[in-house]
């Protein structure tokens, strides 16, 4: 190693740990001198709680009191370059090996950062020298990509990291390559000792059952855009953008190419500012959109997954979940990118568009990731499937639409009861919907001051209309896509009829006088 480089590994860092990371590095510390050296452990700890940091910090105190060499490996190249600069201002020198990088410097160097793919070509090819490799460190360690590369450091101390301890890959769980995990501080202890911003969560109920799980476990691209980039979907976005996000500074998580284009689209033809990112965007336009979107105060964001991980933006107030996901790790890595702290910042926005609050549960939620280490099969077969998610679901209409119906003390119907009631009394099915009609009906009669207006108001019913008939086809059990067209504009057409035939009995029947002429 140059002697420049010994200088540089021996000065003291500038840069101060909290109390919960300098426990964790004792605590790891404690566990690797203790340990085999072939001991492989796992740390948790949130995003935004400092992973990169801890992990530097230790390779500092490692390259200081043992004479062997560290090696980290991301899955990323961005990751790699954040890794290696984080290293640097611990005054650790390093060497990034990447696909074009000369490594006939090497033996300067007691430190290397490395993608995944990029360190398995060249341990094949015999080009890095990994004989005295001490210790180990892999960032996000619940991708299943590095495992391959564990046969290459049989005597090496692995050390993983990851926000959850839960795999990629549910048929080959974490628990087949660690030994032990080790959790560290929760999000909850986080927020209460402001090191991370509270959410605040929002979810809009979306009916799901038309998605498509693949392979990976997870929905496909192709399902997802066909749900997604539909009118009604784009709505709802825009709905719930312009209700609980509007001027605020947005990241917005699709799942596929295509349905990002819609959303930038839409937001663009709506007038607000917007810019579209995904990984065929070339490293220039990346830089420059990212750029615009850290100096743009009420900047909107609409990506695919690549800014889950390895993406440090402060300023973000507002994140929209505009997919859906079975993925635990990618829900907690999604809203972990608002969560990041500033001095006017103490909470942000979450908006849930894919139900994925009803399946997880909140942000934060006390997980014993200690159990879901150990049986995550128990944990994943727990999760409530889609259609018992949409079964417990009730309709709400947003906040501006109910002032307009202020005169009605209680706007919801229950479709399911009501249809065993009918079944219980041996009636048709139908009267379930004409019960409806005739509900739907009133609310907008009695609120209403003329018949002209009772038509208005049912035209706004759309959402509760939708909801009502898909609760309705789940209890018929027919949900074909010609059926349902049929019954949406059925429905509507005999709502206003019913308003047409009933407005005069009905709204003397409410008020005690007829309406006037």
């Amino acid at each position: 190693m140059s002697e420049n480089a010994v200088d540089i590994q021996d000065k003291k860092t500038d840069k101060e740990l909290y109390s919960y990371q300098q426990g964790a590095i004792s605590q790891i510390f404690e566990k690797f001198e203790s340990a085999p050296e072939d001991y492989h452990l796992l740390y948790q700890l949130p995003t935004g709680g400092g992973k990169t940091v801890i992990f530097s910090e230790m390779v500092r105190q490692y390259l200081k009191h043992h004479d062997k060499k560290v090696l980290i490996m991301t899955h990323r190249i961005e990751l790699s370059k954040q890794t290696s600069k984080m290293l640097t201002e611990f005054n650790v020198s390093n060497k990034i090996i990447h696909s074009t990088a000369n490594l006939d410097d090497q033996d300067e160097y007691t430190c290397f950062v490395a993608m995944v793919e990029t360190l398995n070509n060249r341990l094949n090819e015999d080009k890095l020298d990994i004989s005295n490799v001490g210790l180990v460190i892999i960032d996000e360690a619940h991708y299943n990509s590095f495992t391959k590369l564990f046969k290459f450091f049989e005597k090496s101390f692995i050390l993983g990291v990851t926000a959850t301890p839960l795999s990629s890959n549910i048929k080959l769980p974490m628990k087949d390559n660690y030994d032990e995990l080790i959790v560290g501080e929760s999000i909850q202890s986080l927020i209460d000792n402001e090191f991370l911003a509270r959410a605040e969560t929002f979810s809009y109920n979306v009916g799901l059952t038309s998605l498509v799980v693949g392979a990976n476990g997870d929905y496909t691209v192709k399902s997802s855009e066909d749900l997604y980039t539909n009118f009604d979907m784009l709505s709802k976005l825009m709905q719930a953008y312009e209700e609980r996000a509007k001027g605020k500074k947005t990241l917005i998580f699709n799942n596929g190419i295509k349905t990002s284009l819609f959303v930038y689209d839409t937001f663009r033809a709506a007038g607000y500012p917007v810019a579209h990112l995904d990984n065929t965007n070339t490293k220039k336009e990346r830089k420059e959109i990212l750029k615009w979107f850290k100096e743009t105060p009420d900047a909107i964001l609409t990506s695919v997954s690549i800014l889950t991980t390895g993406f440090d933006e402060p300023t973000v107030e507002a994140i929209i979940l505009n997919r859906a996901t079975k993925s635990l790790t990618l829900y907690y890595q999604m809203i972990g990118r608002g969560s990041r702290i500033l001095n006017s910042k103490s909470t942000f926005t979450v908006i849930d568009l894919g139900n994925n609050f009803h399946r997880f549960g909140p942000w934060g939620a006390d997980l014993d990731w200690y159990r879901i280490f150990r049986t995550p099969n128990y944990y994943l077969d727990s999760l409530l499937n889609d259609e018992e998610l949409e079964s417990n679901f009730r309709y709400e209409m947003p906040d501006d639409l109910r002032a307009e119906f202020g005169k009605t003390e209680d706007v919801y119907f229950d479709i399911s009861k009501t249809y065993i009631d009918a079944v219980r009394a041996g009636e048709s099915s139908k009267v379930v919907l004409e019960r409806s009609i005739a509900q739907h009906a009133r609310i907008c009669i009695e609120n209403s001051e003329d018949i002209f207006d009772a038509y208005d108001l049912s035209k706004k019913l759309g959402d509760d209309i939708d909801h009502r008939l898909h609760r309705y086809s789940k209890c018929i059990s027919k949900s074909t896509h010609n059926f349902m067209d049929w019954l949406r504009q059925d429905y509507r057409q005999k709502l206003r009829f019913y308003i047409r035939d009933n407005f005069d009995a009905v709204f003397e029947e409410i008020h005690g006088y007829p309406p006037e002429d």
